[in-house]
């Protein structure tokens, strides 16, 4: 095939109207023309880190959505499903990945589980991490969250480091707020990135260390703001990711939002477009094309550098999304997954004050980070619990995988003023978690999530919603867009509820998430990320 385009070449920083030669899913010739056309083709895009699990659909259908924005390939970290199912869910992911033209590049998950004070449903060893490495279908080792075990040298996270230097996997970062020496130790055992930046100063810090940063904007947590000064002093550290994006983002957008928005606040453009081509491709090695002669044909088409619009991908040569047409076919799963019903009662939820400080977690708007806060309880009464008025919610985190009794804590930021809301993708075993403004319904959206063996849900007295995810609790074997809209539904139903937060069920999600501070709760109970150990409620 032929095109007469306005051609972007990204390697050597320079736009010029061309005819293309396409053959056999590769490059074959480029020559620039003197001629007036239209349209512009350039490489297609790739997330640099992203959580498919996150998309709560499977890869072959996560795949039909983001060819729509541009996207050809991820970087894709399925430290998830390997929290629930091991080697398992590994192996789910590369054979839905297969079943698709879109390039997934899996690393092997470097913390199954992310901590020992939590409860997941598989465990991958050193021995396990190594043996995975070893295979080409995995590129590199992911996110390294157990960022004290490198630090202070527990042996078991030095071996994974140590087997993917032996067989020259680039190592994923996870630091958030590491800096000084602690930073630099971590940097000296060969972690290579990080998408964890929340200031300048700190993304500064990590790239002049050799780091390479990656922009985060995802459902809940947003560093673009931020971290995008950076696309100007040190461009060629930087990438763009997704990290986390649920289904209901996705319909919007991927990450060619994250170029539109960058374009339009003046970066340049061919720092802009390196940080979602020229730079992941490289350093992740990926064989993904860049538009030079020889390269796979991975390409997009869009009408202007303003608006930006996709109007086709193509993926080694084959066009995979032609205006507002999907061409990848649709793919059945089959699904599988990991669920033991812990049976709860009222007495099992109940929090008896002991009118000491009680330790409250506050979540924040676009923050995977909380805060502590200790309030005296004196005035309360026998059991603590939630009030509306003051914006304190209960929260419940219950063991999916094995016999256990409920953790509980209280929380602030949600806002909520009636109901419950309860999920299982909950970062990064994926147990219940669930928060709620009265015992009834809390236990209620309990049930419905067993019941479905995982899902999402919203409940206020008889008034239900589910989205049920029968993929390891976590996905769903439905298309986006179907499971965007049933999300979408119960984000509805949470504002309906009285929170003020964009993605409430996103932000629930990372209220278990341990190793990002300050405090977090767990299965096994309240967890303090900056002491690295369990809390009591009440001091």
């Amino acid at each position: 095939m032929r095109y007469e385009l306005n051609f972007i070449d990204v390697i050597g920083r320079k736009i010029f109207p061309a005819e293309v030669l396409i053959d056999e899913g590769r490059v074959k010739e480029v020559v620039e023309i003197d001629k007036l056309v239209s349209g512009y083709m350039l490489p297609g895009l790739v997330d640099a880190h992203v959580h498919i699990e996150s998309s709560m659909v499977s890869p072959s259908s996560f795949a039909r959505k983001a060819v729509e924005w541009g996207t050809v390939a991820t970087v894709s970290d399925p430290h998830e499903i390997a929290n629930v199912l091991g080697e398992k869910g590994l192996d789910f992911m590369l054979k839905s990945a297969r079943k698709t033209l879109f390039e997934f590049y899996f690393g092997v998950p470097s913390c199954v589980p992310a901590t020992d004070f939590e409860t997941s449903g598989a465990r991958l060893d050193a021995r396990e991490v190594e043996s995975l490495l070893a295979k080409d279908e995995f590129l590199y080792l992911s996110e390294m969250m157990n960022f004290p075990g490198v630090i202070y040298g527990d042996e078991n996270v030095h071996a994974k480091l140590k087997a993917a230097r032996k067989y020259g996997k680039p190592i994923d970062g996870h630091a958030p707020g590491l800096t000084g020496e602690d930073l630099r130790k971590y940097v000296e055992a060969g972690v290579q990135t990080d998408h964890e930046c929340s200031t300048l100063d700190e993304a500064r810090e990590k790239a002049r260390l050799g780091m390479q940063i990656l922009i985060r904007e995802g459902s809940a947590a947003k560093n673009f703001q931020a971290l995008a000064p950076l696309l100007n002093e040190m461009p060629e550290k930087v990438m763009f990711c997704s990290d986390d994006l649920h289904p209901d983002d996705l319909l919007k957008g991927h990450i060619n939002l994250l170029v539109k928005r960058a374009l339009a606040e003046g970066y340049d453009l061919f720092d802009v477009l390196r940080a979602v081509t020229y730079n992941p491709v490289k350093f992740y090695k990926l064989n993904v094309g860049l538009l030079q002669k020889g390269d796979p044909a991975d390409f997009i088409i869009v009408d202007n550098l303003t608006d930006f619009n996709i109007l086709q991908t193509f993926i080694k040569g084959q066009k995979v999304f032609d205006n507002g047409e999907v061409l990848l076919p649709l793919v059945e799963e089959e699904p599988i997954n990991a669920f033991f019903v812990n049976r709860l009662t009222e007495e099992d939820i109940l929090v008896e004050n002991e009118k000491t400080g009680l330790r409250i977690i506050q979540a924040f708007e676009g923050e995977l980070l909380t805060k502590k806060i200790i309030e005296k309880t004196e005035q309360l009464g026998r059991f603590v619990q939630p009030d509306v008025g003051t914006d304190f919610a209960k929260l419940v985190a219950l063991n999916r995988y094995q016999e256990a009794k409920p953790s509980v804590a209280f929380i602030r930021g949600f806002d909520l003023k009636k109901g419950a809301l309860a999920s299982t993708v909950a970062h990064d075993s994926h147990n219940i978690i669930t928060i709620g403004t009265n015992d009834r319904d809390i236990l209620r959206a309990i049930e419905l999530v067993q019941e479905n063996k995982g899902a999402l849900v919203a409940v206020d007295g008889d008034d239900e919603t589910v989205l049920p995810l029968n993929i390891a609790g976590i996905m769903s074997t439905g298309q986006v867009k179907d499971v965007g809209h049933l999300y979408e539904k119960l984000n509805a139903k949470a504002h309906e509820f009285g929170t003020r937060l964009r993605a409430p069920f996103m932000t629930l999600a990372f209220m278990s998430l341990l190793v990002i501070p300050e405090l977090k709760l767990g299965d096994k109970g309240l967890f303090d990320g900056l002491k690295f150990e369990f809390v009591d409620l009440f001091e």
